[in-house]
């Protein structure tokens, strides 16, 4: 079992950079609550109104956007943004899988965002990029807006959204490890549910806007929201800087030397693969079984309720139990659900109870990703480690050219993964069509778990030495 209280412990000091002894020494104690959970409240607001939010912007799948040559019949698991702008055309000009990579710029440039956070943050502290990326985040939505161009919709919705999200979110990721030890898992769970239940919120709000006050108003409520909401946050989180004194260099390679962090680098870019693939696919899947729109979008929606009631739950079994361990064995899990429930079956009963018992554990990246960076690195470090973690988990979801499965389009961009899932599905097997993506799926889960597995039998040894 992983210890919490000690998670510098489980590092080798000849194969990182040196740390002073002074730092060591004068370097306080998370005090395990106190003022630290008025910053998981902040941090689960921000999670639920960046992310949340940015989940309305974002498609379940591209592949149904190019596959339906009727708007009007747009699978409504789609975004609320996405879905009114392709069945009501307001943009002559734009074709469908524009407003499919407007959504994707959101998560692309959140992450990419992360070594200007991380110098602004040395340069300024903590809240100064976050309160950039309120006003950024809110003026994507306004200025959304005002489009009268898909172009524009690129640089809004897409890049602006995107830009500030990263600036908001990656500063305030690093805060909460500072202020936990034995709860430090369980306060990122909570912390993680909150993009959960902030998707349904906004989800079902922005539903509401558009069919009474419209797009236009939509968007500027919704930027009034994320601001006052994010500002809140910014301004009730606070770092413990001045007494860790992490480093904040932007890049530290020198980390890669670790063979610890190599494992934990690994587990985070495969299990994106397999986490992207289901995430892309699962909702589809209830339309290649032959079910209606609507009883895709609630397979969508029972996806992220599991989220929001699994994650706190996997944070406190990580705090009692291990957090390597609890992580490689909910990784493993995963993938052996997607064998035992997804792949022989196509009942849509049971591709609900695989929905809500694996939306509890898909996302374990995110909910113990920073708690996993602490164990493996400690504080001090944990700012560098991160930022080479978000642009690790980018490379799944970095664009490539690929050849469009349908001849109406001429798609030139996919993530990588999503061009994985599209190529290996075989529409020509019917309700099996999605066979070749669930094997992907499963397999990128136990693939991955076995590096975490590894990682803890190297921590084990590494305290216990022969």
């Amino acid at each position: 079992m992983v210890s919490p209280s000690q998670p510098e412990a489980s590092i080798n000091s000849s194969t990182l950079p040196e740390e002073s002894q002074q730092d060591r020494i004068t370097t306080l104690p998370p005090p395990d609550g106190g003022y630290g959970w008025f910053c998981v409240l902040a941090q689960f607001l921000i999670n639920g109104f960046t992310w949340g939010v940015a989940a309305v912007s974002m498609s379940t799948s591209i592949y149904n956007v190019i596959e339906l040559p009727i708007l009007t019949k747009i699978n409504q698991s789609y975004s609320v943004y996405l879905a009114y702008y392709l069945s009501h055309d307001l943009f002559p000009e734009a074709r469908p899988v524009d407003y499919a990579f407007i959504g994707g710029f959101n998560f692309a440039f959140a992450l990419l965002v992360a070594p200007l956070a991380t110098l602004l943050m040395g340069l300024y502290g903590v809240k100064t990029p976050m309160l950039f990326g309120v006003v950024v985040l809110s003026l994507g939505f306004i200025s959304a807006s005002f489009s009268s161009k898909v172009w524009h919709l690129y640089l809004s919705q897409g890049l602006c959204v995107g830009i500030g999200i990263g600036l908001v979110y990656i500063p305030a990721t690093s805060v909460i490890p500072q202020w936990f030890s034995k709860r430090r898992s369980l306060a990122n769970g909570i912390c993680a549910s909150g993009s959960g239940i902030g998707g349904l919120i906004v989800c079902f709000a922005t539903q509401g806007m558009l069919g009474t006050i419209g797009l236009v108003w939509s968007l500027r409520i919704t930027a009034v929201i994320v601001f006052v909401v994010n500002l809140a946050a910014t301004l009730l989180i606070r770092s413990r800087n001045a007494d860790i004194k992490p480093s904040l260099a932007i890049f530290n390679l020198h980390l890669l030397t670790s063979y610890r962090v190599k494992l934990l680098l690994g587990w985070c870019i495969i299990i994106m693969f397999g986490y992207i693939t289901l995430m892309f696919s699962l909702s589809d899947y209830a339309l290649a079984i032959g079910r209606s729109p609507q009883d895709s979008a609630t397979v969508a929606a029972v996806l992220n309720l599991g989220a929001a009631i699994g994650r706190p739950l996997i944070g406190f079994a990580s705090d009692r139990y291990g957090r390597v361990e609890v992580a490689g064995v909910a990784t493993f899990s995963c993938g052996i659900l997607v064998f035992a429930l997804w792949l022989p079956s196509t009942n849509y009963a049971v591709l609900v109870i695989f929905a809500l018992i694996s939306g509890s554990i898909l996302g374990i990246f995110w909910a113990a990703i920073a708690p996993l960076a602490a164990d493996v690195i400690g504080l001090q470090q944990l700012p560098s480690l991160l930022n080479i973690v978000w642009l690790s988990v980018a490379l799944p979801c970095a664009c490539k050219t690929a050849t469009s499965p349908h001849p109406s389009f001429n798609l030139t961009e996919f993530t990588v993964a999503e061009v994985i899932a599209l190529e290996l599905r075989r529409q020509e097997l019917g309700v099996r069509s999605y066979t070749y993506t669930q094997i992907f799926a499963g397999l990128s889960y136990i693939v991955a778990s076995t590096l975490l597995f590894e990682l803890g039998r190297s921590q084990k040894g590494a305290r216990n030495p022969v």
